[in-house]
């Protein structure tokens, strides 16, 4: 295969669990009635200024998977759900209440890449930056020139991460928002042309 792989990552809507107050991570929550217009007002936007998706890929937590079908459903764009796309597993924080989890799990002053998530359990940042990989992989071998990732705000910084070589970068993922990617086939290159993109949002 040659030319470039244009990629777009995008964060999925509301979810309960953002009313809950609760860390996400693995806790499977759906999204709420304002992801869900979120992510239809994403796809009539699309609908309106065609991307050109050969293929998606998303998620399978409910959150990422029920954004990405109210988006690929409108677009008629084929979903290969994935659980290489899931959210961080941040272990027993999953689901807990934030200010339970600051008594019961503090953030230490320093977490080695090789540390799990916490000392009860959960990925680590080199976990992480693998699955991340066989993400990329996954989607670089599976055809399609122009291709939708549906993720999480986490997940979306790994994946952003591996790609641009920013290890200890961090980029911002609101609700239903999108980064665009172009890369070559040819080279290493990786350029981002957008960053938190919401043109469908008011």
């Amino acid at each position: 295969m040659t030319g470039e792989l244009h990629l777009t990552v995008l964060r999925h809507g509301r979810s309960r669990a953002d009313d809950e107050n609760v860390h996400e991570g693995r806790y499977d929550s759906p999204l709420n009635p304002a992801g869900e217009a979120q992510a239809a007002a994403l796809a009539a936007y699309w609908q309106a200024h065609p991307p050109g998706f050969d293929r998606a890929y998303c998620s399978t937590l409910q959150r990422a998977h029920g954004t990405a079908r109210i988006v690929t459903d409108a677009l008629g764009v084929p979903l290969t759900p994935t659980d290489l796309l899931r959210e961080w597993d941040n272990g027993p924080l999953a689901g807990m209440g934030r200010e339970e989890a600051l008594e019961r799990y503090p953030i230490p002053a320093f977490r080695h890449d090789l540390d799990p998530f916490t000392a009860q359990g959960g990925e680590s940042q080199a976990a992480i930056r693998a699955r991340a990989l066989h993400a990329l992989e996954l989607v670089w071998n599976g055809g399609g020139q122009r291709v939708l990732l549906v993720t999480h705000g986490g997940f979306g910084n790994s994946l952003l991460r591996e790609l641009l070589g920013m290890q200890r970068g961090w980029f911002a993922f609101g609700d239903t928002a999108f980064a665009t990617l172009r890369l070559s086939r040819g080279s290493h290159t990786a350029l981002l042309t957008g960053m938190n993109l919401t043109p469908h949002l008011p």
